[in-house]
């Protein structure tokens, strides 16, 4: 079974879920009074591709649970696994989704879903991002989970679509950085600011926030009396993105100030410049 396209389908399935359902009063209640034992395991699964199609996850999951509680043994056992990470997380219940997904790579580390399996544990935390604020565990968490698949399973569907969410996710945190930066900087606490900044050049320079954090850098360093520091800052962004709003203000800034952009000092800024401009790591 390919799950990466979503659940697989059966012709019996509907048939079935009526059997299942027992009407499902008002289907409003889940069936914890169901009795699964009286039926078969390609039954219960069914009934759980059924519920996925009704927009059902929870009531899915359950099923597909009761499938690998009954059948432990059974073909369907291993494909309920993997069913329940999906309807978890459709129904984002994301602690067990990560749970089953898990427990598939655990078990069936050959098996050609495995890599599916750590897709969605990745996904499992990739999809909190927008909702954790300045916390930023989950994140690191779907990077590392993301760079699983990758490195993993190279060759799989999912290789590239988690290289997209790992830069994205990349970003992000590059971007928790810049908002910390710059609420420090309107408040003049230039140094905390700086700070910041520093960790999106230093250590997100691939990222988009990296033109903005070169200049936030230039204002942070001349409001501290930093000159060699703010030079360097502007002559990395004349070299290396010029053509930005940001290098048009650093310039702007430090030309009226009577500076020009060029490389000074020792600071940590002039090894930046030496690796990104002149090419040179020692």
């Amino acid at each position: 079974m390919t799950i990466g396209k979503g659940p697989a389908r059966f012709a019996g399935a509907a048939l079935m879920a009526l059997v299942l359902a027992g009407c499902d009063g008002g289907e409003s209640v889940e069936r914890g009074n169901l009795n699964y034992e009286n039926f078969t395991a390609k039954q219960i699964f069914e009934r759980g591709e059924y519920d996925l199609e009704r927009d059902k996850p929870k009531l899915a999951a359950q099923s597909f649970a009761e499938v690998e509680r009954l059948y432990p043994y059974s073909a369907f056992a291993k494909r309920a696994v993997i069913m329940q990470a999906f309807a978890y997380h459709r129904d984002r219940n994301y602690a067990e989704s990560r749970a089953a997904a898990q427990r598939y790579i655990d078990f069936y580390p050959a098996d050609e879903d495995a890599a599916y399996a750590q897709y969605l544990l990745a996904l499992s935390y990739y999809d909190q991002i927008d909702e954790i604020g300045r916390d930023q565990k989950l994140t690191f968490e779907a990077l590392q989970a993301l760079r699983e698949v990758i490195e993993r399973y190279p060759e799989s569907q999912y290789a590239n679509a988690a290289r997209l969410k790992f830069d994205l996710a990349y970003d992000h945190l590059a971007s928790k950085e810049m908002e910390i930066g710059r609420y420090y900087l309107k408040r003049d606490n230039f140094s905390a600011a700086a700070s910041r900044f520093r960790i999106v050049v230093e250590d997100f320079q691939t990222t988009s926030h990296t033109p903005e954090a070169l200049y936030r850098l230039v204002e942070s360093y001349l409001s501290l009396g930093f000159v060699d520091e703010a030079r360097t800052a502007g002559a990395i962004l004349g070299h290396n993105f010029r053509g930005t709003e940001w290098y048009q203000d650093a310039y702007a800034l430090l030309t009226g100030k009577g500076y020009t952009l060029e490389a000074a000092g020792d600071g940590w800024l002039r090894g930046i410049y030496r690796q990104t401009v002149l090419g040179r790591w020692l």
